[in-house]
């Protein structure tokens, strides 16, 4: 699924503007948009020209994460069986005792992911051109909050309060873990690891959560033309400026572990020497979901999906190994009847394992 925000923003175009979770973007060095970044965008016309986002990812696990509105203020508390009722066989003139079912319940927390962006109210109106000069502050925020929010959904760590917990720091032991048998060792070592996902999204298994009464997705706020105190970090100095909020509440929910397949410790000098057999360990991947439940999906980085092509060329002639159909008028990779998703958020720096 993908979420996307209404931006209206006043004057002028902005009222009609709708922007996708998937808008090309990069973030300035500095906290406000000066002069000279300014002049950096004008055309040859004095016109603010179309920027070549060479920041922009692709991180199509976004548009894959099915919402759903959690039953806390803060998250959504999830209850699992975790013991089944024990049975008998009885004779004739002979009881049975009683027995029952035990159950958990596993509280899942969202973050706030938050930003402001501010521009001097004489520069937004330099040639006239408030409008575009807004617009081109709100995509680089988009994107930004894309990339961040993709990030934590794999890397997220309860050392970081202000986050959600991701996916890896559930899924990081090879043995003595509950989910151990979700963990495949691609036999990696030091620090210059990646891994595949094999996540089946439903409801009932993974899924993206936001708090109680709120909403999903970005959440903009025009705050129009605004006087901002201590401009400059001046006690007293006063600046008329034109601001935008955005606040992006949301978290994972993992209900049943048994449906996201970690394959870990893929060590880069293995897979250029061509030691990493990915076809194998995919396959096996594939294998450990219990059952049908969810909607599939392989996750990678480019370089992990470039070798993966490369592996599966000849069993391609053959008719088997990589595959691609028209989902949604789009081409997409699959394999077997598993879409192949590309994920740049995926590190090539992972520790391994252990």
């Amino acid at each position: 699924m993908i979420v996307t925000t209404a931006l209206s923003l006043s004057p002028g175009p902005w009222a009609a503007l709708t922007l996708g979770l998937f808008v090309i973007g990069a973030v300035l060095s500095t906290g406000a948009l000066t002069l000279a970044d300014y002049m950096k965008r004008l055309d040859p016309n004095d016109r603010v020209a179309r920027i070549i986002e060479l920041l922009l990812q692709t991180n199509q696990i976004l548009e894959d994460v099915p919402w759903l509105e959690g039953n806390l203020l803060t998250g959504h508390r999830t209850t699992v069986r975790t013991g089944l009722p024990q049975v008998f066989w009885r004779l004739l003139n002979q009881g049975i005792p009683t027995s029952k079912s035990h159950t958990a319940q596993i509280d899942e927390q969202t973050g706030m992911l938050e930003a402001y962006s501010q521009v001097d109210k004489d520069l937004a109106e330099l040639g006239g051109n408030v409008n575009a000069v807004r617009l081109s502050e709100a995509r680089p925020f988009i994107e930004a909050m894309n990339q961040e929010l993709a990030s934590t959904v794999f890397y997220g760590t309860a050392g970081s309060p202000e986050e959600f917990i991701g996916l890896a720091p559930r899924y990081s032991a090879l043995a003595g873990a509950g989910n151990s048998d979700n963990v495949l060792n691609a036999g990696g070592a030091g620090a210059d690891n990646t891994s595949v996902w094999l996540i089946a999204w439903d409801e009932e298994t993974l899924c993206g959560i936001f708090p109680k009464g709120s909403t999903a997705g970005i959440f903009h706020e025009d705050l129009g033309l605004e006087t901002v105190e201590n401009a400059g970090g001046v006690p007293g100095n006063l600046m008329r400026a034109y601001r935008d909020h955005w606040q992006w509440k949301a978290g994972v929910a993992v209900k049943d572990w048994r449906y996201a397949v970690r394959i870990c410790n893929i060590d880069l000098s293995d897979l250029a020497a061509g030691t990493v057999d990915l076809v194998n360990l995919m396959q096996d991947a594939e294998e450990r979901l219990p059952n049908e439940l969810g909607r599939r999906a392989f996750y990678m980085n480019r370089l992990i999906r470039r070798t993966l092509r490369h592996q599966a060329h000849t069993e391609v002639k053959a008719g088997g190994g990589l595959t691609y159909e028209n989902i949604g008028g789009r081409r997409v990779t699959m394999f077997g009847t598993t879409p192949v998703r590309i994920t740049d958020a995926l590190l090539n720096a992972e520790a391994a394992v252990a």
